[in-house]
């Protein structure tokens, strides 16, 4: 896929992985835009990188994501939707019934899933319009082996994993031009996982490696350690759940 010259739109995009996927397509002749929540950090990121388009809103919200859609097919449209935007909340005792394990829950399935579908929802006929055109889906390292301090996380990941799966199936059977891609990051260095001391990777490897595979129309995009842990994962998936889930983890869980 050539990236040159096409419109990207990067959910999340004011901070971390996506200001970082932001700068790589702007240096490589894309046009950007990026959304996120938090005025001061999209104004921040435009003084970063003037050529940026920026636009608040929250893909959680349905009048949000509406009116994007309309700002964004006033600027022209997209070539290119990545649904970068994700959340993960702090990790509860798992063994005691909480009412905050529902609320958790019910926050990263709206942003991590339901606002993926919202925003191809609305955007897939202006993407079936072009003549080269791409969906990005994040799902992570832990929609292979789940996470037992992000148990709920990870249950978004493996949703949004089936989801991209049968899309770009559909879109197949339906001989669309749309591709379909999904990037599968391990641990990565933002401020979502600033308190981890466990191993990151940088966004800017991560997004190398997303540039990379979206260039050799590489649908499945694994990086990093995600690499390692699915083929262990298919033949000793006792030993990648214990790598993801070392034994520090059950102090961790403990109230």
């Amino acid at each position: 896929m050539n990236l040159k010259e096409k419109t990207i739109l990067v959910t999340g995009g004011a901070s971390g992985i996506g200001l970082e996927a932001a700068r790589q397509f702007l240096e490589i002749g894309a046009k950007v835009i990026i959304t996120g929540r938090n005025q001061d950090k999209l104004n921040a990121a435009k003084k970063l990188y003037p050529n940026l388009i920026a636009i608040k809103s929250d893909v959680a919200k349905e009048e949000d994501a509406v009116s994007l859609f309309k700002q964004v097919k006033e600027l022209g449209g997209i070539d290119i939707l990545y649904n970068n935007a994700g959340v993960g909340v702090p990790p509860l005792n798992l063994g005691i019934a909480d009412e905050r394990h529902l609320e958790n829950a019910t926050y990263e399935i709206n942003i991590n899933y339901l606002g993926v579908i919202r925003l191809n929802n609305l955007f897939l006929d202006i993407l079936k319009s072009r003549k080269e055109s791409a969906i990005i889906n994040t799902t992570s390292i832990l929609s292979y082996v789940p996470s037992l301090l992000e148990a709920t996380y990870s249950a978004s990941k493996v949703a949004l994993k089936f989801y991209t799966q049968s899309l770009r199936e559909h879109l197949r059977i339906a001989n669309s031009n749309v591709k379909v891609f999904e990037l599968l990051p391990p641990l990565v260095a933002t401020e979502m996982t600033a308190g981890r001391n466990d191993k990151k990777l940088s966004p800017e490897k991560l997004v190398q490696g997303l540039i990379s595979g979206l260039e050799n129309d590489q649908y499945t995009i694994r990086v990093g350690d995600t690499k390692a842990v699915y083929f262990i994962n298919r033949l000793f998936p006792k030993l990648a759940f214990n790598l993801v889930n070392p034994k520090k983890t059950d102090e961790q869980l403990k109230p």
